[in-house]
């Protein structure tokens, strides 16, 4: 099976490899201020889902750092800018429209890649970066993981699905990619729980420039944790954690353009699934499960 895969398509726009490098805006989270609540979603870390983010400094010295560590290894000249930690449209906003500015007028960005929740993106916030957008590409990263109800309540996402649609809308219209992180294992979910979420996916209109998808990862320090203590579920192995990526990637719209499939948490704190510290062997056999399928 072929699948539409970031490398490629970068390759594609910008005529050689780009990386990605993480930036931090200060940002905390509404699911975490107290404002929603202060617990989080249940799976995510003390460092917002951005545990190999740089420390909070100017953003010239982030990009600087970042650049350092990854040329150590290669000779890369153009890089994506990626607020990945927390939610990085909440906060002061015209604070926020000068660091994503700022972060744009470098010349070795050559994208700029937003992670957020679509109940936080203000129609000023959303018309700044449509025009941001004009200058070089800005994606949107939302965190759906998944479209059962009752799941995401579990979890305390905290938002609806209709939150969710009406900021794809309102983005779309606005000219920006977005891209939708999807999370497969969550405690209690079947495989038809999870083929839903991408035929879901898979029918919005207009079609879903990006997407990650995660194998569910339990940290310590998280309430996902404490719950899988006190009341184990079901971990997902990796023959079974490929066999549903596949199932999903068929489902997909080949336009649709897969970021990952597969995702690495931080060694020291990772619980389970075990199988996640061997990364390259994860991708080897990914890649062979999906090259004969």
């Amino acid at each position: 099976m072929e699948i539409n895969r970031l490398s490629d398509e970068l390759k594609r726009r910008f005529g050689e490899k780009v990386y990605k490098i993480s930036l931090t805006s200060g940002c905390t989270c509404p699911n975490r201020d107290g404002t929603l609540s202060t617990r989080g979603c249940l799976f995510c870390s003390q460092q917002g889902s951005g545990d190999f983010s740089p420390p909070f400094v100017s953003i010239k010295e982030q990009i600087e750092l970042a650049k350092t560590k990854i040329e150590e290894k290669t000779k890369a000249r153009k890089f994506i800018g990626y607020f990945q930690s927390y939610t990085n449209t909440y906060g002061d906003q015209e604070s926020l429209k000068e660091l994503f500015s700022e972060t744009v007028s470098a010349p070795e960005i050559c994208a700029l890649s937003i992670g957020t929740r679509p109940d936080c993106l203000e129609d000023s916030m959303i018309s700044f970066l449509s025009e941001l957008n004009r200058i070089k590409p800005v994606w949107i990263e939302l965190g759906l993981q998944t479209i059962n109800e009752d799941t995401a309540e579990k979890m305390n996402r905290c938002y609806k699905l209709n939150t969710f649609k009406e900021a794809y809308r309102r983005l779309k219209c606005a000219g920006l990619e977005v891209i939708v992180h999807v999370i497969l294992g969550l405690p209690g979910e079947t495989e038809d729980d999870m083929l839903a979420t991408a035929r879901f996916l898979s029918e919005l209109d207009p079609v879903l420039d990006g997407i990650k998808i995660h194998m569910l990862q339990i940290l310590k320090g998280t309430e996902l944790a404490k719950m899988f203590e006190t009341e184990p579920f079901h971990v997902l192995s990796l023959e079974e954690y490929t066999d549903l990526v596949i199932k999903i990637l068929k489902i997909l719209d080949s336009r649709t353009i897969i970021h990952r499939f597969t995702g690495d948490g931080p060694k020291k704190l990772l619980i389970e699934p075990q199988w996640c510290w061997d990364k390259k062997k994860v991708l080897n056999y990914m890649n062979a499960m999906i090259r004969d399928s």
